[in-house]
């Protein structure tokens, strides 16, 4: 079964927590703090496997987990950081966003590789907050939450060129004809359900990659038909080949057929039409064929037609030669901008930390990835663990503009999921 459209949650590893522990050995009075840092949790990682030629196994795992870091140990030992996850993808998986909508990776070479998630820091053990001050410190922190997105992953194929055109104009026919692919040739519409790929060898040193792409019909840039997925995969490709019935043999014109394919070209992305197309006029053998080409050619006097019948092979070999030639000259679709870094947010001394304060009925609310962070990592039960925070939200001028807009000896703030009371 082809798969080409898959939505998963990704959920990274969470960091380990933080040990609270004291050295206690004999000959060493007053050891002090000896609380190891947690490991880290692991990332997600999308690795390209040129193996796969489908998403099928996305349509059954819906939810990938990583693991969590270890946590911290007495005598100062670090938890052990938890293995990443490897997850195979094929080639030209893009992999988005559905919150942000934002590319996070675009895949297309075998082997790219690509954090999708990252996993959180360990919690540090009580033995990294002693100071001069403070001594045996009685806090150490939660294990930093990994990354959890929710994401789309949608394969385009990668080729040299496609094939595009209405259904039943003979693409298949012609992949057949020009490579070892067998795809399914029927006398209906919408034969082929998916793309296929077959290696065009040209001369005795040239060869490229033609796909099959599933027919298009007015109004596939709105979902009608296979239009969406025919664009999708469309959009991989160095160059078009349009092919068109010249022969009409259902009825349709041939030069409206031309205009309409573009059409939706434009429609779904304007882009496409940049590309270059070598426009083929099949089915050649039929009687009608000859009338209509010259009136094609007559009203379209600046297209370039490759006049083919895909059954009698006529005009098949120039056609081949003048696909490689554009090929040459045509450069490789980059792949789409990568949007996102993906890195986790840290709080560090000195690093300012963005927020915004708003009021809902009685309560304040600060939002801030930073603190909200913060919040996650803090174990409220230990009086220095909320000692820190409150120095934190001072450093931060967050007590401040609380007070500017009107926070009062008892008012309610909620910060993350936590809510407390305001002291003055």
């Amino acid at each position: 079964m082809f798969v080409d459209v898959a939505t998963v949650m990704v959920s990274a590893g969470d960091g380990g927590h933080g040990m609270v522990a004291y050295r206690r050995e004999k000959y060493v009075p007053m050891g002090g703090p000896a609380g190891g840092d947690g490991g880290r949790g692991g990332d997600i990682i999308f690795v390209v496997d040129g193996g796969l030629r489908t998403l099928l196994d996305f349509r059954y795992q819906k939810h990938i987990r990583a693991a969590r870091g270890e946590n911290g140990r007495i005598k100062n030992q670090h938890g052990a950081n938890a293995d990443d996850l490897l997850v195979k993808v094929p080639p030209g998986t893009l992999v988005k966003d559905i919150q942000s909508g934002k590319v996070i990776a675009d895949l297309t070479a075998i082997g790219q590789r690509q954090v999708i998630a990252r996993g959180g820091r360990g919690g540090r053990g009580n033995a990294r907050f002693a100071t001069s001050r403070n001594k045996a410190p009685d806090m150490a922190e939660k294990g930093e939450p990994g990354e959890v997105r929710n994401i789309v992953l949608e394969l385009r194929m990668i080729a040299d060129a496609g094939l595009i055109g209405f259904p039943s104009v003979g693409k298949s026919t012609i992949l057949s004809v020009v490579s070892a692919a067998q795809p399914k040739i029927s006398s209906y519409h919408f034969t082929t359900l998916s793309p296929n790929l077959g290696v065009v060898a040209v001369g005795d040193e040239q060869s490229f990659v033609l796909a099959d792409l599933p027919g298009l019909i007015e109004g596939a840039h709105e979902g009608f038909g296979l239009g969406l997925a025919f664009l999708r995969h469309a959009s991989r490709t160095r160059i078009l080949i349009h092919v068109v019935d010249i022969a009409a043999t259902e009825g349709r014109d041939p030069i409206s057929d031309y205009h309409i394919i573009r059409a939706e070209l434009a429609a779904y992305d304007e882009a496409l039409l940049e590309r270059p197309h070598v426009v083929v006029a099949n089915k050649m053998d039929l009687p009608e064929a000859a009338a209509e080409l010259q009136r094609f050619r007559e009203q379209l006097p600046d297209v370039e037609v490759w006049a083919i019948s895909a059954v009698t092979r006529e005009g098949i070999e120039g056609l081949l030669y003048r696909v490689a030639e554009v090929i040459e000259t045509t450069p490789v679709v980059s792949p789409e901008e990568q949007t996102e870094s993906g890195d986790a947010l840290y709080l560090s001394r000195g690093k300012p930390i963005s927020y915004s304060i708003s009021q809902a009925n009685d309560v304040f609310v600060v939002e801030s990835a930073e603190l909200d962070r913060l919040v996650q990592m803090t174990n409220f039960e230990q009086y220095d663990g909320v000692r820190r925070f409150q120095r934190i939200m001072q450093r931060s001028g967050v007590d401040d503009a609380l007070r500017q807009k009107g926070a009062k000896n008892g008012d309610q703030i909620q910060v993350g999921d936590m809510v407390f009371d305001f002291v003055e």
